[in-house]
């Protein structure tokens, strides 16, 4: 029999402790020879003096920008530079300075901020454009716009013509530029909670260890047993560790699953923060029928829970009644992982009489319902059954989702030349506001074809999945389509010709495998295949139809998927 423990870490608001504001202007000193004074401005900028087109000067040009941790007041904040040049045209006799207005589109606040210039020359005393910079302390995964012009300002009507606008997304607490600030640390970015979780007193109890964190005091650490729920709430007492015993006799473990949860309360909690950390496996034991898989960001490990009966077990082959439907989420990566996913759409077909839902073979549907609208009703008819969402990752589902927390936007060759263009991130932005809440884990399967792609192209919500390789644990997956366990007390499942051995031997199944081989052959061949998929936003045409722009999803996303901080740790062996 196995046991699943899933690790879910989330962030608890407990009593806060003063930080400095966010979204403010950082103390600096703006001065090149006082010829420069800085003026924060508590109105919305709209008390500005106009003038014609013709007596405005030049519009800035925009030099560059930057996120960084800096020090300030003696913690470490995020901050946004940004650099931006006057032109060398002649116009700098015009000049009176500058207005720059930073607007915070998670919130809708705004800075606005005035420089006055005395400019005496169009380059400065190095013989270079004059250049500016301001910075500003930002929050982790909010997005800022940033507009620069120059004063005195144009008429309205021309004011667009003479001001530049950008869009900047600060990363999250996952990102290394951002795991020491003060705000990350306080929602646990450097815990490592080093977990260990294990039957003890002859299976009458389950004893859960793990290490506390400096800015959270109490822990609410719950077991969830068959729809039975237990749990404790224990404070840290300046302990670097803490141990929790349950009891079983609440609900009989070696007979059901077991979802572990452990809640600390940090002292600040933000709602917006990023997922983050990176994970790893360690495989189960084959001589281990009861196991405990953490799945958990940072160092992931899996401990072994032993028992003298695993020998005893008797395989039985396992006889599939009635019809399963999964809908398949996947990237158009390649042309070769096209064929490679339509062939194991063939093979969950014809071998395992599933039916499958693929936007590759439903052209009809999405013609008539369009490709968000065809997700949407697929989405609602899974979530009012017992069937399933599959997850395929691959380079470009890592890639995408990347995207839509604000990294560079990812078209690929193969979604530009299809008809139905990329449905991968409206199936993202969809699925993972559902999929974040615990009572719809079971609804979704994630999993990579091992050998042309590995679990680095997970997306972060996934990581607290149990994540399976194709076809190597095919059999596992497709009794979580069946909703069935293959491990029952006393015996274990098996379905014939599923096996990671035998899956090829029949027409489907071999179709299935020359597919996978070609394109890791390929993969081989090409290292930088992927990175030859990509391209240029001036190579795409948009298409109105399907093309979807993923920062229509971004609001959307962050503010369900990103209520809960996740923290991990790696888990001991005992």
């Amino acid at each position: 029999m196995r046991i699943y423990f899933y690790f879910l870490l989330f962030c608890l608001a407990a009593e806060l402790k003063a930080l400095p504001p966010f979204f403010r202007i950082l103390d600096q000193t703006v001065d090149c020879n006082h010829m420069v004074k800085m003026d924060l401005l508590e109105t919305n900028c709209s008390d500005v003096n106009e003038v014609p087109h013709g007596e405005a000067p030049a519009g800035p040009l925009w030099g560059s920008e930057q996120i960084k941790a800096q020090m300030d007041n003696h913690w470490l904040v995020p901050v946004l530079t940004v650099v931006w040049e006057i032109q060398a045209d002649g116009s700098h006799k015009e000049l009176k300075g500058s207005k720059l207005v930073i607007v915070d589109e998670n919130s809708n606040q705004s800075l606005c901020v005035q420089l006055s210039y005395s400019l005496n020359s169009s380059l400065n005393p190095k013989h270079r454009q004059w250049s500016f910079s301001l910075d500003a302390v930002v929050e982790p995964w909010h997005t800022y716009s940033v507009t620069v012009f120059n004063l005195p300002q144009p008429q309205t009507d021309t004011l667009k013509m003479k001001r530049i606008e950008k869009q900047i997304t600060v990363p999250g607490c996952g990102d290394t530029r951002m795991q020491w600030v003060q705000l990350c640390l306080e929602n646990g970015s450097r815990w490592d909670p080093r977990i260990s979780a294990v039957f003890a007193d002859r299976k009458s109890s389950v004893l859960v260890t793990f290490h506390t964190d400096q800015y959270s005091e109490r822990y609410h650490v719950l077991i969830q047993n068959d729809g039975l729920n237990c749990s404790k709430t224990v404070s840290k007492q300046n302990a670097t560790s803490l141990n929790v015993t349950f009891e079983n006799g609440l609900c009989q473990l070696s007979e059901c699953d077991v979802l572990v949860m452990i809640r600390p309360f940090f002292r600040l909690c933000n709602n917006n923060l990023s997922m983050f950390g990176h994970q790893g496996h360690k495989n189960i034991s084959k001589h281990s029928n009861v196991c405990l898989t953490i799945n958990a960001f940072n160092n992931l490990l899996g401990p072994l829970l032993t028992s003298p009966a695993a020998d005893e077990k008797q395989t039985e082959v396992f006889q599939v009644q009635g019809r399963k439907r999964v809908l398949i989420i996947y990237s158009l990566d390649h042309p070769l992982y096209k064929n490679v996913v339509l062939k194991f759409s063939s093979f969950l077909s014809a071998k395992c009489g599933t039916e499958v839902v693929l936007d590759l073979l439903d052209s009809t549907g999405l013609g008539v319902l369009g490709g968000i609208q065809w997700l949407d009703w697929h989405k609602k008819q899974i979530e009012n059954s017992s069937d399933k969402i599959l997850i395929l990752c691959s380079r470009g589902v890592q890639a995408k989702w990347r995207a839509m927390c604000g990294d560079k936007q990812v078209y690929l060759r193969e979604d530009v030349s299809s008809p139905i263009g990329d449905m991968l991130t409206p199936s993202l932005s969809l699925l993972v506001p559902h999929f974040i809440h615990s009572q719809s884990f079971e609804k979704y399967i994630v999993a990579y074809f091992d050998g042309i792609s590995s679990e680095e192209d997970i997306p972060s919500p996934f990581n607290i999945m149990v994540r399976y390789k194709l076809m190597k644990q095919f059999e596992e997956v497709f009794f979580r389509i069946l909703n069935t366990e293959k491990h029952e007390p006393g015996r274990v499942k098996l379905i014939n010709g599923l096996s990671e051995d035998g899956y090829h031997q029949c027409p489907s199944g071999w179709a299935l495998q020359d597919a996978i081989e070609a394109f890791s052959a390929y993969q081989r061949d090409h290292p930088r295949w992927f990175d030859d998929e990509l391209l240029e936003n001036s190579d795409v045409e948009e298409d109105e139809t399907y093309c979807i722009d993923p920062k229509t999803f971004k609001n959307h996303l962050i503010y369900f998927a990103l209520d809960s901080t996740h923290v991990v740790g790696h888990v001991e062996a005992k």
